[in-house]
């Protein structure tokens, strides 16, 4: 073999060596990709192990009933819906059974749901007597020119299309019971009939405590879907973000969004949508997108958000204690937590 073909070989060797080390695989993108929250900055580190515990096998039975449903192939937004109702009915959540208690020892339900591929989307809110709030804001969505339903209609509408409905006392349970005298005891010896700023909790747990599901299923689709209790001795009605299209859920072609923690701020702020926005129009990755918000525009202790984008990337930002919260897609994550960053 000549000199000349000698170093031509050694050359295309080293060449496609280099080749080699350049082109590491690439993992797939995920065919299909779930998250969900049990609320932000609800539990102190300080919580006994098991009822840290408590709640991630709580967390964990949502995630794997959503993983379930998204391999057989099921929209994103039936996903959504159902793991949302898992969250509703299980008491650690403060959403369905569980929720808090307003001033007078009662219980007013939000919720609401969009459909990223159509930008249809429902919502409830003051709902007393509905047993899975999520879905009757499904049916406003389907079943109505409407977005959003309050309080008497909302039961009236409920009756209408024949949702599972319960004695208001069913969402009782003793620790919101408890958490409800806290709250206003403190209020009594503050001494104000208004609720400002400066007469809020000292603990902002009290102020805390929303569930949702945000989903990419394996046609490409994606639904968010939130659903809440409000705030511990709420009054007058108060509504928060959960069934404001825009500030605590949002969806559309490009990312879905579900929040949880300040309502009013998630309002002021149009959160859910402010992520997306970003995305779509700044060019910034959805992690980009969502800890800009979480962590620039939102205050310290005001909550957080999970996210999904229409790649399947998943994020779950907050600047709270903790949130609850799990990750789920077809690559083979599973993964549920509540301090962890």
């Amino acid at each position: 073999m000549s000199i000349r073909l000698v170093v031509a070989f050694s050359f295309l060797s080293v060449l496609g060596v280099a080749f080699s080390a350049c082109s590491t695989p690439v993992a797939a993108r995920p065919t299909w990709a779930i998250a969900l929250h049990g609320g932000a900055g609800t539990l102190e580190r300080s919580a006994s192990v098991e009822q840290q515990q408590e709640h991630r096998v709580a967390l964990e039975r949502a995630l794997q009933a959503g993983r379930e449903r998204l391999q057989r192939g099921e929209s994103a937004l039936d996903v959504a819906e159902a793991v949302v109702r898992i969250l509703e009915d299980d008491p650690h959540f403060n959403a369905g059974k569980g929720a808090v208690f307003n001033e007078k020892g009662e219980h007013e339900l939000d919720a609401s749901i969009m459909d990223g591929s159509t930008m249809a989307c429902g919502a409830v809110a003051g709902v007393r007597t509905v047993k899975n709030p999520v879905s009757l804001a499904r049916l406003v969505m389907e079943k109505t020119r409407h977005v959003l339903l309050m309080g008497e209609g909302a039961e009236q509408f409920a009756t209408l299309v024949g949702v599972e409905r319960v004695e208001n006392t069913w969402f009782d349970t003793e620790y919101r019971r408890k958490v409800l005298q806290e709250v206003l005891e403190e209020r009594k010896l503050k001494g104000s009939a208004l609720g400002s700023a400066r007469n809020a909790p000292r603990d902002p747990r009290h102020d805390y405590g929303t569930v949702g599901c945000v989903v990419r299923d394996q046609n490409g689709r994606l639904a968010a879907a939130t659903s809440t209790g409000g705030l511990t001795g709420k009054r007058w009605g108060r509504v928060g973000d959960a069934p404001i299209v825009g500030a605590g859920n949002y969806a559309d072609g490009i990312v879905a969004v579900s929040g949880t923690g300040t309502g009013e701020q998630f309002i002021r702020h149009t959160v859910a949508r402010s992520i997306g926005a970003r995305v779509q129009f700044g060019g910034q990755s959805l992690a980009e997108a969502a800890n800009a918000v979480v962590h620039g525009v939102l205050r310290p202790d005001d909550g957080g958000i999970i996210a999904v984008d229409r790649e399947g990337n998943l994020v779950a930002s907050y600047n709270s204690t903790g949130m609850y919260r799990g990750l789920a897609d077809s690559n083979g994550r599973f993964e549920v937590a509540i301090f962890e960053k």
